[in-house]
């Protein structure tokens, strides 16, 4: 169960260039104007070994100054009710601004661990320059340089100091019951799906974009299947300022994904595999969720004979490398295949949880590697002596060899194919580890 860490605070204080820093890649896009930020902001962190997920709401301000701080109160607010830690990013440049004491007195409220950071503070000038941020009225402050990476580390060991115990035997404990993610962009038709799938309109459902506002995970017995439903809940309502929908969704998928088991991803098939539904994708193979990928309003596609084998085409092609995931052509309105789709989501369940015996694994892959060893690297010969499946929620294996670091990444992925092909691990992410025997 991953804990989600939210950074908050206005414009140009530095969020993406941290939030860049801690999850070593360049996702966001930066610039020194004010705002520039306009991708999508969510990644995975792990600090002496505890994972976290990390969202920087920057960026998704449009609009004048005031309009600015209005959204930047919407997105503080979401933050608060979605994250279980906030870091609040002020800049020893400016000093403290309205904004920033506007958005200490939401943070002053909250029961949730909030930690004040103070950019830009690259010298002791600039450390005594700090002290003022005392006024904001949240105590201690880590003071901090996102460009050169000064000063994260403490704030790092504070943080995952409060970061909740793992737990990681949620799986064995408790009841058994497969916990399905609805996800998908706005409108997509995820509530419908919902309706159509569970017989009653539980789920206010309009054509405004946003309008769910429903609780998350209830336990259904449909079709014979025993299953949680984790729905994406309450995006809120368009206000009269225009929101960036996509923000809101995908900060709300981020917790309804880790919760679940498979994630079942709408799309809809008149706009196909777009961006957004990419990252939600992107992110729940990040977390290694079985996956089921649904096209909606498909009686509204103009269609021929090879119709869903092109369309099917495309979308693995924007999945690769990972392909190996069920599609399933629904219809809501006409409640076509939605039996179809739970169906695959427990068959891909079961996939996930699946443990193949350590002899069995070994008899029938040694002689496989043995006609298909490693490509030799640097004159050096890689010899696997043994493998097993490791002891986690999702299947992920160790191959034991002598020179683990030689295995090239294009001999991993044909193991993995291998496993696939074998033992059937459709729509699961698996991960293949070389150790040393």
């Amino acid at each position: 169960m991953s804990n989600i860490v939210a950074i908050v605070g206005r414009p140009n204080v530095g969020k993406s260039t941290f939030f860049n820093r801690l999850i070593q890649r360049r996702e966001a896009i930066v610039d020194a104007v004010s705002g520039v930020t306009r991708d999508r902001h969510y990644g995975k962190s792990d600090w002496n070994g505890r994972e976290f997920s990390l969202i920087d709401t920057g960026g998704y301000v449009k609009g004048s100054d005031d309009v600015f701080e209005a959204e930047i109160d919407k997105q503080v607010i979401l933050a608060i009710e979605e994250a279980d830690i906030i870091i609040f990013m002020v800049d020893v440049e400016s000093g403290v601004t309205g904004m920033d004491e506007e958005v200490a007195e939401l943070l002053r409220k909250v029961k949730k661990p909030v930690f004040l950071v103070v950019n830009k503070v690259d010298n002791n000038k600039r450390a005594e320059d700090a002290v003022e941020f005392f006024s904001l009225g949240l105590g201690e402050y880590f003071t901090i340089a996102s460009i050169n990476g000064s000063g994260t580390g403490d704030l790092l060991d504070a943080l995952v100091k409060v970061l909740p115990e793992k737990v990681e035997q949620e799986e064995e404990e408790g009841e058994a019951f497969p916990r399905f993610a609805v996800v998908g962009r706005p409108n997509a038709g995820k509530s419908s799906f919902i309706n159509a799938l569970i017989g009653k309109d539980r789920y206010i459902v309009t054509d405004i974009a946003g309008t769910t506002r429903d609780s998350i995970d209830t336990k259904y017995n449909r079709f014979g299947f025993d299953f949680n439903l984790v729905d994406t809940a309450g995006i809120r309502k368009k206000s009269k300022v225009k929101e960036d929908l996509e923000f809101y969704s995908v900060m709300r998928s981020v917790r309804a994904i880790e919760h679940s088991d498979v994630c079942l991803i709408i799309l809809d098939a008149t706009r196909g595999f777009d961006g957004q539904v990419q990252n939600i994708f992107w992110l729940a193979q990040r977390n290694r969720k079985g996956i089921v990928v649904l096209v909606n309003k498909w009686d509204l596609v103009e269609k021929d004979h090879k119709t869903t084998i092109e369309f099917e085409k495309v979308i693995r092609k924007q999945m690769e490398p990972f392909t190996d995931v069920p599609i399933v052509f629904i219809s809501v309105l006409t409640k076509q295949r939605i039996y179809k789709a739970i169906e695959t989501a427990v068959e891909v369940y079961q996939n996930r949880t699946k443990k193949i015996k350590t002899s069995v694994l070994n008899d029938t892959f040694l002689p496989i590697i043995e006609n298909y060893p490693p490509p030799a690297y640097k004159g050096k010969f890689v010899k696997i002596k043994y493998i097993m499946q490791l002891p986690t929620p999702q299947p992920q294996f160790a191959f034991f060899c002598n020179l683990p670091q030689y295995v090239r990444d294009p001999y991993k992925r044909f193991l993995e194919n291998k496993l696939r092909e074998l033992y059937d691990f459709k729509g699961v992410p698996i991960s293949v580890y070389l150790r040393k025997k």
